[in-house]
């Protein structure tokens, strides 16, 4: 078992160093930012055809963002809301649509490269993917923003008509945390499936999907706690301050995702394919 482990760390040591983790997550980063806003301009539009509000977003993204990175997002984001929503509709829509894919579109590279291979698939067919992961990020961000506000409401009057309605506290204290973490798994493998172009199945991919789902929910709390608490970064870079440190958090998060494709790349090399290693 220890000498299985040991394989796997030096397989997947090697690939960071070859594959140079760090630059790509850093190119991935430039493109998730250029894709960021625009997908918030895509989400916050869905929004306001459901009964939720933009309120609700950034309450679930306050739980890890540092306040600084969330001022500037939520400027943004006050900013959309007050824009009149014909202008979002056809060609508006299909145009933010296509530039927030473009985040998608760069990991999806990334991703064939953890597993050192080029991507065959046509232009169109690469950034079609890139679209519905788009599109179904913001669908499932919505559902989990449903099952947050409405589950809480629905949740308290089938208890309070039980006459149990304590034990919903209780239970609403484990699923106000387990939903937003399940939603996050389930994209994570959904991209990993679907991403390489190499046919894998779900146990192919778990161990990554679970690495980046805990990864990049810790790795960001840790990072919001301390932002919040010792890295004043407005006083080094003054009102571009929040921009920055939402640069960095994408970066982090960025390279997470990058790094859980290499633990999926390397298990699968090591044991699912017809070269595997006979460990």
């Amino acid at each position: 078992m220890c000498y299985k482990v040991k394989i796997v760390f030096l397989h997947l040591y090697n690939q960071f160093r070859e594959n140079n983790i760090s630059g790509v997550g850093a190119q991935l980063s430039y493109y998730v930012i250029l894709s960021f806003f625009p997908f918030l301009i895509f989400l916050i539009t869905l929004l306001k055809f459901t009964p939720l509000t933009h309120d609700h977003t950034l309450v679930e993204l306050s739980l890890i963002l540092p306040d600084e990175a969330l001022s500037v997002v939520s400027s943004i984001i006050q900013e959309i809301t007050q824009v009149n929503d014909a202008t979002f509709l056809s060609i508006g829509m299909l145009g933010t649509i296509w530039a927030s894919s473009r985040g998608t579109s760069s990991l999806i590279s990334g991703i064939n490269r953890a597993y050192n291979t080029s991507d065959s698939r046509p232009f169109w067919k690469i950034k079609l993917i890139g679209i519905l992961f788009t599109i179904a990020l913001a669908f499932l961000i919505l559902f989990a923003l449903t099952l947050l506000v409405f589950g809480k409401i629905l949740g308290e009057f089938v208890f309070s008509y039980l006459g149990v309605s304590m034990v919903f506290y209780y239970i609403w204290t484990l699923l106000r945390y387990l939903i937003p973490v399940v939603s996050l798994f389930s994209t994570f493998l959904l991209i990993y499936i679907l991403a390489p172009n190499t046919t894998l199945r779900i146990r192919n991919v778990l161990l990554g999907t679970t690495f980046s789902t805990l990864g990049l929910i810790v790795v960001s709390l840790l990072f919001s706690f301390y932002v919040n608490n010792f890295g004043n970064y407005s006083k080094t870079y003054g009102g571009i301050g929040g921009v920055i440190v939402l640069l960095i958090w994408l970066y982090i998060s960025s390279t997470i995702v990058l790094v859980g494709a290499e633990i999926n790349a390397t298990i699968y090399r090591l044991f699912y394919t017809d070269s595997a290693t006979n460990l």
